[in-house]
């Protein structure tokens, strides 16, 4: 997977000359940090019903990656594998991770805009909201 610095205005509507895209950010919520040099892989579903990995990605120190695929109608998934960064902390808390790689599936109407999916993450749960 390549390294991928995600740039720090990640709001909505576009800016002058930017270009819609999906971003996400993980913060690990039993320690109060982002979770750093995370691989993160977001999935297009084809029209044989197929997944097709479009992009794999670390997140940055801040816990971000902003993903440069081109936009279009349907449906999406960013996988989290959390079970490795859970590893590289040497076990959060003291207490092994309950999920493994969970993956958050979302649809994409609007290409015109950005998509914003944090994960908010503990060893025993994680939730998400769709951010802007």
């Amino acid at each position: 997977m390549a390294g991928n610095e995600a740039q720090s205005n990640l709001n909505s509507p576009l800016q002058p000359g930017s270009l819609p895209h999906i971003s996400t950010h993980i913060l690990d919520q039993a320690l109060g940090v982002p979770a750093s040099r995370v691989p993160v892989e977001l999935f297009f579903l084809n029209e044989s019903g197929n997944w097709d990995r479009l992009e794999s990605h670390f997140t940055n120190t801040d816990g971000r990656v902003q993903f440069q695929s081109i936009l279009k109608k349907g449906s999406y998934k960013i996988q989290f594998s959390i079970l490795e960064y859970y590893k590289s902390q040497n076990k959060t808390l003291g207490v092994d991770t309950f999920f493994l790689n969970p993956e958050i599936g979302f649809r994409i109407e609007d290409t015109t805009r950005k998509y914003h999916v944090p994960l908010l993450l503990s060893p025993f749960g994680f939730s998400t909201y769709r951010g802007s």
